[in-house]
């Protein structure tokens, strides 16, 4: 019992909800376009229903990935201008509007993946343009952790 509250409280005391909302919905969206590639030899509509929820869920998680993520860098980094940084910002604004856009195609087209007109290849083309940016993001995340720990260790030597 005595190691369950360790355990509770460590994570009380060193629980970061940027990390925690970033990995969330850039791993979500591989698993999107996965479903997505899943659903285009066999137009399967469970496959097709599954990449529609996914893409809800990360249209919900990318705002609280990229404030938490605004918060973090003002207390931080003392909002330090660096090139990461802005392009984490765009990054995020970028993946906010591909997200939104191919939601709002769903939602208000639910028959998209089933049609052959030009809005299907939009819809398509959009959640394949997600990948590149959550990839993008997490190499700057994994550079900003990466740089932080290396401090870190410097600081314990």
């Amino acid at each position: 019992m005595a190691g369950k509250k360790s355990l509770l409280k460590e994570m009380q005391e060193s629980f970061m909800i940027h990390p925690v909302a970033a990995h969330f919905s850039n791993g979500l969206i591989p698993v999107a376009v996965l479903y997505l590639m899943l659903t285009l030899p066999a137009g399967d509509q469970f496959f097709e229903h599954t990449v529609e929820h996914l893409l809800i869920i990360v249209l919900f998680a990318v705002p609280v990935s990229f404030f938490s993520g605004l918060h973090d860098w003002k207390k931080n980094y003392k909002k330090a201008k660096t090139p990461i940084f802005i392009n984490k910002i765009r990054l995020s604004i970028l993946l906010f509007v591909l997200v939104a856009a191919t939601v709002t195609i769903r939602l208000t087209v639910p028959e998209v993946m089933y049609q052959n007109d030009w809005l299907h290849w939009v819809y398509i083309v959009l959640l394949f343009a997600t990948l590149p940016v959550v990839t993008m993001l997490g190499h700057y995340g994994g550079k900003l952790a990466g740089a932080a720990k290396m401090a870190a260790s410097r600081r314990n030597k």
